[in-house]
């Protein structure tokens, strides 16, 4: 009496395995690429941080102006402080501003662009400064 099998033995489905493990260390790299997320990831983190100190700098300015600790910041200073920094980083990271603040310009915003050049395609991130004048 002829009996019927039925699946797959553990050859075939230990080569199916290895088959996929091959396929998976080979072309997976090519999918993934985290590294641009990551400079994308820097920009906006450095940014996010610019956009922040000068909002906690204009309200040590509005709660006193005289105050020692707040800066008299203008979008161009803070832009250049900035670069200063970044420049240890890496030179393709640049940035531009559309400000300067005068001296009577307390609460008037502008905006320091911050990119990266570098890879395929540049990444950009807008920082908000707060004027105080």
């Amino acid at each position: 009496m002829k009996q019927n099998q039925r699946g797959f033995t553990l050859i075939e489905l230990v080569m199916v395995i290895v088959i996929l493990g091959v396929l998976a260390a080979v072309a997976l790299p090519r999918f993934v690429d985290l590294s641009s997320d990551a400079k994308t990831a820097a920009i906006q983190g450095a940014a996010g941080a610019l956009s922040s100190s000068a909002a906690i700098n204009y309200a040590a300015f509005q709660v006193n102006s005289t105050n020692a600790n707040v800066v008299r910041l203008s979008a161009a200073a803070a832009g250049a402080t900035l670069a200063a920094k970044m420049a240890s980083w890496d030179t393709k990271f640049s940035i531009s501003t559309d400000l300067a603040c005068a001296t009577n310009s307390a609460g008037s915003t502008g905006l320091v662009t911050l990119s990266y050049s570098g890879g395929a395609a540049a990444n950009t991130a807008t920082a908000t400064i707060i004027c105080t004048g």
